[in-house]
């Protein structure tokens, strides 16, 4: 055998012909075409969205505006209260939690830093959500963004996920410079708890910002212009805000009514105030405040003090709640907050998935 018949390793040969009553070789059947949902990373189209959009939020002009917005009205809070603070700060033995106090006590000049979070907060939602998908229409690049191989639930997913990701970043940015001023006007150091009680409120804040990002970005689904959808949000979030008490009153009264010759210690006067209570949690931001109360004060151990009878606060002993305590104390709200977001995204990603979309 010589070396010129051995064939070498790993070569193919060249112009090979069939002899003459030879079978033909069988072809070799065609690869198929790769799906789209077995390629890696093409199912995480609403990272994609998400990550584009959260640019966008960030580099925008709504974002800076609203960031110095809150970041003004958190600072005038703080130095407003730190006048308060320092005053009890010297006697601070047996005042609990007194660095939370920068976030929820106020001189009587301008409100505590919560109550500007519970009133400005849902701006933020409203300016993050109520263009984005008919902004998107209305420039003509939605078809192009529903082609393969980007999903159509991924365009809604990606940009409330974007959303979310802005408001925090707002929230976190904030708090920090609220606790900083804190530390340099007074000299406190948080310990460990109130920092995780921090962090919780921040969990908290962004859940309550994030059901007015749903309810913008459900308008922004449903109605065709963005102007109308601002105007639509806007609304909900003032009727629910400055005259949700209004109405819870004249519901309440109409509902419970109070005889004119009944004490305030009454029963007709108990369930009158036990249903304004029920009805004021209608309104997100009743559910945040409360929440806020119970985590940002340990002493709070109930959010109802003005059905507690007095039999029932004759033998109570004051203490501090723990964590854990004061989260069971606002698991009620933490859950009706997040259970209404999730309602509301719902109800955006349907109408925007039975949607027709045209090029």
């Amino acid at each position: 055998m010589t070396a010129e018949s051995v064939a070498p390793r790993g070569r193919r040969r060249k112009n090979v012909r069939p002899q003459p009553g030879a079978a033909p070789a069988p072809e070799r059947p065609a690869a198929a075409p790769a799906r789209a949902d077995h390629v890696p990373g093409l199912r995480a189209g609403w990272r994609v969205i998400a990550a584009k959009e959260f640019a966008d939020h960030v580099l925008s002009v709504r974002f800076l505006i609203l960031t110095i917005i809150l970041g003004l009205a958190a600072a005038a809070a703080v130095y407003a209260t730190a006048g308060a603070i320092s005053d009890i700060a010297a006697d601070a033995t047996g005042v609990p939690s007194l660095f939370l106090k920068l976030f929820t006590i106020t001189s009587g000049q301008i409100p505590p830093f919560t109550t500007f979070i519970a009133f400005l907060g849902p701006l933020l939602g409203i300016a993050f959500g109520f263009d984005g998908i008919n902004g998107e229409r209305a420039e003509g690049t939605l078809p192009r963004l529903v082609s393969q191989p980007i999903h159509r639930d991924d365009v809604v997913n990606g940009k409330f996920v974007a959303g979310l990701s802005a408001i925090t970043i707002i929230f976190i940015a904030i708090t920090a410079l609220v606790a900083a001023i804190g530390i340099l006007q007074l000299g406190i150091l948080p310990s460990v708890e109130e920092v995780i009680r921090l962090l919780v409120w921040i969990a908290l804040a962004v859940a309550y910002v994030g059901l007015w990002l749903a309810l913008a970005l459900l308008c922004s689904v449903v109605l065709r212009r963005a102007a109308t959808s601002a105007l639509v949000a806007i609304a909900v979030w003032l009727l629910m805000t400055l005259f949700a008490a209004l109405l819870v009153g004249v519901l309440a009264s109409f509902l419970a009514p109070v005889p004119a010759d009944a004490g305030s210690g009454s029963a007709a006067a108990l369930r009158n105030a036990s249903m304004q209570a029920e009805l004021a949690r209608l309104s997100p931001s009743q559910l945040f405040q409360e929440a806020t109360a119970a985590v940002l004060d340990p002493s709070v151990r109930t959010l109802n003090p003005g059905l507690v009878t007095f039999d029932q606060a004759d033998r109570a002993i004051p203490s501090i709640l723990s964590l854990e305590q004061s989260l069971l104390v606002v698991w009620p709200q933490f859950v009706a907050l997040i259970a209404v977001t999730a309602v509301a995204f719902a109800v955006a990603y349907v109408a925007f998935m039975r949607q027709e979309v045209r090029a």
